[in-house]
C-alpha cells in the first residue's frame, strides 16, 4: 500500500529545509504516517520521531519552555512528528524549534484541527512548506496496474468506494464497505467535533447528508437552514468546518458581469466518493443508481484537484450556469485562459459547448470528460 501514496511527493527530501518547517496535512487515514514513515526508513539524517498522541510530549512542546524544547530536540538534524494537531500551540513550539536550533529541519503531519485552530499560521509565516495529501490519485493507482485498461475495469470501485488507501487494498466489496465506513463515522468529524464550536453532532450529520444527496448542484443555505432548524450562520459555519476538516470543497459561480450568469450560490463536492456513499449507506453497483451521474462529476472534479495539486497547475476553480439553464460543471481559469469542462457518465451525451458560452467567451475552451478519456484529464 506504502508504494502508491503520493509518489508526487517523493521524495520528500526536496522539501526539507534547514529551519523550515514541512507540514503535510490532509484528511485522516490518507496515508500521511505512510508517507512520513516511508521517508524516515531511508533518509540519512539523524531524526527523531514523535507522535502528538504522547502526552509528554503534548506537555512538554505546549509548555514554551525554550530550554526543555530545545533539549528534547538536541544533536538532532530532524525532528519528525506525526498526527502534531494533538499538540496545543505547536505552532509556537515549532517556530521556537526552528529560530533556535542551527540547522534543524521539521517535518510535521497533520489533519484538520492544525486548520481549524489556526495554529500554525501566525507563528510559522515564512517558516513553513505545506503540502497536501488525498486519498489515492488516479496516477497513483496507475503505478501499481499494469496499464490504464486496467484502471478503467475498476473504475466503478472507485465510484462507489472511493479511494482511500485501506479500502484499495481490502480484499472484497464488504470489507470495503466496512473500512469506509468506519473511516465516516469515526474519523471524518473527529477533529470537528473535538472542537468546541461545534453544539451538535446530529446536525452536522445531517448536513452532510443533504450535501450528499446535492453533489453537483447548487446549494441554498437558506434552504439548508430549514431543514436543519438552524439559522443560516450556523450553516455558513459548519460548511466553513467542514472544509477546513477536508470532507467538502466549495466551488462557486463563474462570471465576468454577463447578467445572466449565477453567482449567488456554491456547489458543493466531497473529498472521496466512498466517503459520500457512506454518509447516506448507499453502496450499490452503478446499473442499480439513479445517481451516477453525480458519483462521476464528483470523482472527476477530485481526480482532477488531485492532478492539479500534485503536477503544481495553479488554476482558479468554478462551475458556470445560466438562468436559463445552460451550464459547465467545472471551468478552470488558468494563466488568463478560460477551460470549460461537462462531466458525462454517457458518451452518447456528448454534445458542444452551450451557446451562451461560446458566444460570452470565444477564446474559451471546451472538452467533455466521459469514462473513455478521463485519464488524459487526471494523469
Amino acid at each position: 500500500m506504502g508504494a502508491m501514496i503520493a509518489r508526487a511527493y517523493e521524495p520528500l527530501d526536496r522539501f526539507l529545509q534547514p529551519n523550515k518547517v514541512l507540514l503535510i496535512y490532509g484528511p485522516r487515514r490518507a496515508g500521511k504516517t505512510t508517507l512520513l514513515r516511508n521517508f524516515l526508513n531511508q533518509t540519512t539524517l539523524r531524526y527523531k520521531l514523535d507522535s502528538g498522541d504522547n502526552i509528554r510530549t503534548q506537555q512538554l512542546l505546549s509548555s514554551q519552555d525554550f530550554s526543555q524544547i530545545l533539549a528534547y530536540v538536541e544533536g538532532y538534524e530532524l525532528l519528525a512528528i506525526d498526527e502534531a494537531q494533538g499538540i496545543p500551540n505547536i505552532g509556537m513550539a515549532l517556530k521556537i524549534i526552528v529560530d533556535q536550533a542551527p540547522g534543524i529541519r521539521v517535518l510535521a503531519t497533520g489533519s484538520s484541527s492544525f486548520e481549524l485552530a489556526g495554529q500554525v499560521g501566525e507563528p510559522l509565516t515564512g517558516r513553513k512548506h505545506t503540502l497536501t495529501l488525498y486519498p489515492v490519485s488516479q496516477a497513483e493507482l496507475l503505478h501499481s496496474q499494469v496499464n490504464r485498461f486496467e484502471l478503467r475495469q475498476r473504475l466503478e470501485d472507485y465510484l462507489v468506494y472511493g479511494s482511500y488507501p485501506e479500502v484499495i487494498v481490502a480484499p472484497t466489496d464488504n470489507a470495503r464497505i466496512e473500512v469506509i465506513t468506519e473511516i465516516a463515522n469515526s474519523y471524518l468529524l473527529k477533529d470537528i467535533l473535538a472542537w468546541d464550536r461545534v453544539k451538535s453532532s446530529r446536525t452536522l450529520l445531517s448536513l452532510l447528508k443533504l450535501l450528499a444527496f446535492q453533489v453537483g448542484q447548487e446549494v441554498s443555505l437558506s434552504e439548508l437552514a430549514t431543514q436543519l432548524s438552524v439559522d443560516v450562520r450556523t450553516v455558513q459555519r459548519y460548511l466553513d468546518l467542514l472544509e477546513k476538516a477536508f470532507v467538502i470543497i466549495r466551488v462557486g459561480g463563474f462570471s465576468r458581469n454577463l447578467r445572466g450568469e449565477v453567482t449567488s450560490k456554491a456547489k458543493y463536492y466531497f473529498f472521496d466518493n466512498g466517503i459520500r456513499n457512506a454518509l447516506i449507506a448507499q453502496f450499490n453497483r452503478l446499473d442499480q443508481r439513479n445517481d451516477v451521474g453525480q458519483l462521476w462529476e464528483n470523482f472527476v472534479f477530485v481526480e482532477r484537484m488531485k492532478h492539479r495539486t500534485y503536477a503544481a497547475i495553479y488554476a482558479n476553480i468554478y462551475f458556470w450556469r445560466t438562468y436559463d439553464q445552460q451550464e459547465i460543471d467545472l471551468v478552470e481559469e488558468r494563466d488568463g485562459k478560460l477551460f470549460g469542462y461537462e462531466c458525462k457518465w454517457s458518451p452518447k451525451r456528448v454534445g458542444p459547448a452551450p451557446r451562451n458560452w461560446t458566444a460570452t467567451y470565444p477564446e474559451a475552451e471546451f472538452a467533455v470528460i466521459t469514462p473513455e478519456n478521463y485519464l488524459d484529464f487526471v494523469l
